[in-house]
């Protein structure tokens, strides 16, 4: 869980129906960097939010028996991504692992699950005046019907789990998921993206895991599902905590996965400093990778004015508006903006040089890629949503729901901070205050025409 930032004051995909209607208005030439600032200001056109459920009352109506103890902690993390549902404002969202946060024991900082048996769930909510409904929630199970649970896989390459308070370790799970961007496709199945592997995972309309697909050399034995390793090996050295986050189907029924943040290559350091990410293409007909993107952060101080740890910068989100047409959402916590971008043809840097681990230097490395021979997408800013009041801070989901509008979703991670100050002397929550909300906006221009 990344540092938070309380700041009151967007949803991946495009119903199938509107898509085929989608002609994008022209994209970027010349440099990849280049940035249109849009004619007018984008303009909030409602906000609605999340009501207090409790977490054990949720949890248990899915999979009864799951959680004992909710410590306090309400229904939240929804805001992983959203994804539109048909009927006009009613959405797909996906939680998390669910409540986890960072305490610090003998300097070194552990990774809490104070929910444990905590299922990550697929939500349908509506948009209800200012309130947002639940109406469906859908739990994420294994082969033979049992919670996938929110835990780390693997020892030695995940971090160590504990309880709340830092002070017990807690079993990891070949099983867990750490679930991040949702997308539905026809025939009512749900494809969704992972943190831990990183993974690509093919989900029933009830919830059940069909396949997961995971990194070539992941090597991940125990788990109550099919694991297939079809994946870039050199996926296998993604940041921690920093695996897929941003998923989109595009109109032809191929999946474009995003890489939170640079890949750790050759070191942490590298990654840390760089601005270089990478989306990937897979084929749900070939079940395969079939394009490799090299994509481009803008400097940290032109997307977060202020901030300068390039390592903060994160892709959270990536929405189809055409056939080969994206939004790409670059972001820190407080702040972030829209980018379209258009697929190449070709595989990209799928297979070359740049996608070996062994590369000296690094894609991660290299401070123009463009002139090393790599072909970066090029990009046109959309919206800057820092300069758009009534927007909150850490924006992981946005829709497309028409041709000017957009709807935003925010993660609140469960109301947790990190510090053993997250729990009072009775260890119940000290909840944040940060709520979940799903923000609708109108752009100053038609992303359609």
């Amino acid at each position: 869980m990344p540092k938070r930032v309380v700041r009151r004051s967007l949803a991946a995909g495009l119903p199938l129906a509107l898509l085929g209607t989608v002609c994008v208005a022209g994209t970027a030439s010349g440099a990849q960097d280049r940035h249109e600032r849009p004619e007018h200001t984008a303009r909030v056109t409602g906000s609605a939010v999340l009501g207090d459920i409790p977490l054990a009352g949720f949890s248990n109506g899915l999979l009864p028996g799951t959680v004992a103890d909710d410590r306090g902690v309400m229904l939240g993390g929804i805001g992983s991504d959203i994804y539109p549902a048909g009927r006009k404002g009613d959405f797909w969202t996906v939680t998390d692992r669910g409540p986890n946060g960072q305490i610090k024991v003998d300097g070194s900082k552990r990774r809490t699950f104070p929910v444990a048996g905590f299922d990550p769930a697929i939500v349908k909510v509506r948009v209800s005046g200012k309130r947002l409904k639940v109406l469906r929630s859908i739990p994420l199970t294994t082969r033979s019907g049992a919670p996938v649970t929110g835990l780390p896989n693997q020892r030695g390459r995940d971090e160590a789990p504990y309880s709340y308070d830092a002070g017990t370790p807690l079993a990891y799970n070949a099983n867990g998921l750490d679930t991040e961007g949702i997308v539905r496709t026809a025939d009512g199945s749900f494809w969704l993206v992972d943190e831990y592997g990183p993974s690509l995972v093919h989900v029933s309309d009830r919830g059940r895991v069909l396949a997961r697909y995971v990194p070539e050399g992941l090597g991940l034995k125990g788990a109550d599902y099919p694991v297939v390793e079809a994946l870039p090996g050199v996926l296998l050295h993604r940041k921690t905590n920093r695996g897929f986050e941003g998923l989109a189907l595009l109109p032809g029924g191929d999946l474009v996965l995003a890489v939170q943040s640079p890949l750790s290559l050759p070191d942490q350091d590298a990654g840390e400093a760089s601005r270089n990410v990478r989306l990937l293409r897979f084929s749900t007909r070939k079940r395969a990778v079939t394009a490799e993107y090299a994509y481009r952060f803008d400097a940290v101080g032109v997307v977060d004015p202020g901030e300068d740890d390039t390592s903060e910068l994160k892709v959270s989100s990536v929405v189809a508006i055409g056939r080969n047409e994206l939004l790409v959402e670059e972001r820190t916590d407080r702040t972030a903006r829209l980018h379209r971008v258009t697929l190449p043809r070709g595989a990209g840097i799928l297979g070359t040089v740049w996608d070996s681990p062994a590369a000296s230097p690094s894609y991660e490395q290299l401070t123009d890629p463009a002139a090393s021979g790599v072909p970066v997408l090029r990009k046109s800013l959309v919206v800057d949503l820092g300069r758009v009041a009534g927007v909150p801070g850490k924006i992981e989901g946005v829709a497309v729901t028409g041709r000017d509008s957009l709807a935003l979703i925010n993660d609140n991670d469960f109301g947790m901070t990190d510090g053993a100050e997250a729990f009072d002397a009775d260890g119940r929550l000290v909840d944040s205050g940060i709520e979940t909300s799903v923000t609708l906006l109108k752009l100053p221009r038609p992303l359609t025409r």
